[in-house]
């Protein structure tokens, strides 16, 4: 048995290798990204409104980087919204890191203090920086609520915002003092406690008070404590001292107790408590913090049960406390929390937009909350993707659609308009390709951007009806191209029931050549939660996805081709599309992406079937791993980054969405360790030791469970490596050239001999 882990880089280095013949071709591509990625002129991003709706601004790429625009939407007058520069110079002195005026760290932005300040998120921290003064300072941890871990337990041992609430009238504020619910007058300091019941183990929640319109009522939640799990990683190489450091992390798993929280309603001038029962709401897995209807009648609250087959409105009377189920959402198999959408109609609420895939396809509806009945509002064989706007007293709704042009790529989306009652249906994008729209606060215009693969972007100001104002930017990559980029090409065929279109992408190598024959490298992502074949265009480098997508065309370039695909299971098609994946994680659309590759190779000579490998990151590891568990006969080498090859092992937020709950067979069935014994091929796991988002147990527990079966494997761990190890490049992009290496071994070395387990040169 073999595992070549980190150190073993001269065998991975020894001869013979297929391009090896001339190393400076592997250099090309290690250094592709940073050749290209400033090539693009004139690529904005969607735009971002200014609160007033008289300016908007975005980024856009400039000579050397990016820069920010923003324009007055009367006159479209232009100016730069703050000085790159001496931003640049406050963000390094804050940050102790150096950043340039064209690489600012950051892609958007919001003003705060009056237009006097502006406030970005860089590397997943918020700062807030004057452009009057320019200095800049990190958010206080204050203003910040406590955090839950994926959503579903609080981390307890983060102080919660326990600020005082004030009532509408000015008169009262709200608080928490030892777990329990206090009231006083403002200025006061004499509490008046409304609870006594309130323990460590079942406390009250400041974060979730809630103060009805007319001051005399209060809602909260009471909060029984999830299970704390806690996650503990060894850093073997901290920058900061020479012994190792524990790192621990809350880090709930599927099966695990969530925070259960039980809306409790007090009348304050009476001291009177109601327990609103929970008949409705008695598994949950996940709450919306409880919020008022305007008129103070009710307040409500959504609820989402465990194992994700069903998702109500609930709504409370305001003084009774009873209540009701205004509208259930019930599925045999998952109501897909993330797409969920709510909007309540009026000031009372008597009516609801809400988003449901009842009819099969996911379409707007129009709910009576007193009866829970539901009329559609569109319909037919496409999907809302996006509500983005709601005039109630127009009674008229904006969203983003796609898959509603026959024979167009059913991805791309467009926006439209529509009434409540389904009439008057309007498109307000045309070009083919997919769309970003942004509208002003008044909605009298909007900014559309829009591309695709091969249509560099363009922005365009629009009237609401349509009509085009101006346009303001238009992609130039006439210097890329020139560089020798090629746009990668759309490819469809019928997936495994015959009737469904799957799209894929190719990236072929820049000197390409159709008489020869190429090995193939699929770059998987099957996630439920999405769908991920780029339909927009890839301003290498500047938007997510640039990384990527230099990783497909520099390994093109090494001799092979290179694909993605969205197989059956993945979302954004209808429901029957998306329920594959339903308790069925180890299928990540294979029988579809086999079939691709076959009807791709019947069509084009050079694509050679016989050598296909497959690689991808966190989901897409686990995939590239099944893809040698359970499809060996196709599939003959994968690279596995970051993987969560046992889903009892990751997160509990994305896992029980798609294998539901309890934990039952089918965690089980998708396991890479349960199945490890299956591995044939070649497989090099990669592995960042200080990966957040997914236990890096999980790949040793792979590593245990293949070493148990003695398999051969190839094993790179990164030590203090986090969950993006490998797919950010940086100065020596060893993991990249790791990744480079091993394919080119395994699939072009020996092009006309089995492709056995035995790892020697």
């Amino acid at each position: 048995m073999k595992i070549i882990a980190i150190a073993s880089l001269a065998a991975l280095l020894a001869p013979p290798l297929a391009a090896a013949s001339d190393p400076s071709a592997l250099r090309r591509s290690l250094s592709l990204r940073d050749d290209w990625m400033y090539l693009t002129r004139d690529i904005a991003d969607p735009a971002e409104w200014t609160h007033e709706g008289k300016r908007f601004h975005y980024r856009k790429t400039v000579e050397g980087g990016f820069a920010f625009v923003e324009i007055d939407a009367r006159t479209q007058r232009r100016r730069a919204p703050f000085d790159a520069g001496k931003l640049a110079v406050a963000l390094s002195d804050a940050t102790q890191q150096s950043y340039q005026p064209l690489r600012l760290p950051f892609d958007a932005f919001e003003y705060a203090d009056e237009n006097r300040a502006i406030t970005v998120t860089i590397a997943d921290e918020r700062w807030t920086c004057g452009i009057v003064s320019y200095a800049c300072r990190k958010a206080d941890p204050a203003d910040m609520n406590r955090p839950r871990a994926f959503g579903v337990v609080r981390d307890l041992d983060a102080p919660a915002d326990n600020h005082p609430r004030k009532s509408p009238d000015g008169q009262w504020e709200a608080l928490v003092e030892d777990d329990n619910v206090v009231v006083r007058a403002v200025g006061s300091k004499d509490a008046i406690a409304l609870s006594t019941d309130g323990t460590p183990g079942e406390f009250y929640d400041p974060e979730t008070l809630a103060w009805s319109p007319d001051s005399t009522r209060l809602v909260v939640y009471r909060v029984r404590p999830g299970f704390r799990r806690i996650v503990t990683r060894v850093e073997a190489a901290p920058s900061n001292q020479l012994q190792p450091a524990l790192r621990t992390q809350l880090y709930p798993k599927p099966g695990d107790p969530v925070d259960i929280e039980q809306p409790v309603l007090f009348h304050v001038a009476e001291r009177r408590r109601i327990d609103i029962d929970n008949a409705l709401f008695t598994n949950p897995y996940e709450m919306s913090p409880p919020a008022w209807r305007k008129d103070g009648r009710t307040f409500a609250f959504d609820y989402e049960r465990r194992g994700h087959s069903q998702a109500r409105v609930i709504e409370v009377d305001g003084q009774t406390g009873a209540a009701k189920a205004a509208i259930t959402e019930d599925s045999k198999t998952f109501v897909y929390a993330d797409r969920r959408y709510r909007h309540d109609v009026g000031d009372d609420a008597r009516e609801i937009v809400w988003i449901s895939e009842r009819d099969g396809w996911r379409h707007l509806y129009l709910a009576d909350a007193a009866t829970g009945a539901l009329k559609q509002i569109t319909r037919g064989p496409w999907v809302v993707r996006d509500v983005l706007k709601v005039d109630d007293a127009q009674r008229r709704l904006w969203f983003s659609a796609s898959g509603m042009d026959a024979g167009k790529d059913p991805y791309f989306k467009h926006v439209f308009r529509i009434d409540f009652d389904g009439a008057n249906l309007t498109r307000l994008t045309t070009a083919d390709a997919t769309h970003k729209v942004r509208f002003a606060p008044d909605m009298s215009v909007y900014v559309d951007t829009y591309s695709r693969v091969d249509l560099p972007t363009v922005s365009e100001l629009h009237r609401a009806d349509g009509t085009l104002i101006a346009t303001l930017e238009r992609g130039d990559i006439s210097r890329l191209t020139a560089a020798g980029w090629r746009p990668p090409e759309p490819f469809v065929s019928k997936g495994r029931d015959g009737t469904s279109d799957i799209w894929g992408l190719i990236v072929r190598p820049r000197d390409y050549d159709p008489a020869k024959k190429y090995p193939v490298l699929e770059n998987i992502y099957a996630g439920p939660h999405d769908s991920f074949v780029p339909k927009s265009f890839w301003p290498f480098g500047f938007h997510a996805g640039g990384d990527k997508v230099i990783g497909m065309q520099a390994q093109a370039d090494l001799g092979f081709i290179v694909v993605q695909i969205d197989g059956m299971g993945t979302a954004n098609r209808s429901k029957a599309f998306h329920d594959i994946s339903w308790k069925n994680l180890a299928d990540s659309g294979f029988p579809d992406r086999i079939l691709w590759h076959k009807a791709l190779a019947a069509r084009d000579p050079s694509y050679d079937i016989s050598r296909v490998g497959i690689y991808g990151a966190s989901a897409g590891g686990q995939s590239a791993l099944n893809a040698l568990l359970f499809y060996p006969d196709f599939y003959k080498a994968a690279v596995a980054y970051a993987g969560c090859y046992d889903n009892r092992m990751d997160k509990i937020s994305w896992n029980e969405q798609w294998l539901g709950w309890p934990v039952d067979a089918s965690y089980a069935a998708a396991s890479g360790v349960d199945n490890a014994a299956r591995l044939q091929g070649r497989l090099l796991l990669i592995v960042g030791e200080q990966d957040s988002n997914v236990d890096p147990a999980s790949t040793m527990q792979v590593v245990d469970a293949l070493i148990k079966a003695d398999k051969d494997f190839e094993l790179l761990v990164v030590p203090g490596g986090e969950h993006s190890v490998g797919r950010s490049t940086g100065p020596i992009p060893y993991v990249q050239r790791r990744q480079f290496e091993f394919f080119m071994r395994t699939l072009l070395a020996r092009p006309n001999q089995s492709l056995g387990t035995d790892l020697s040169p």
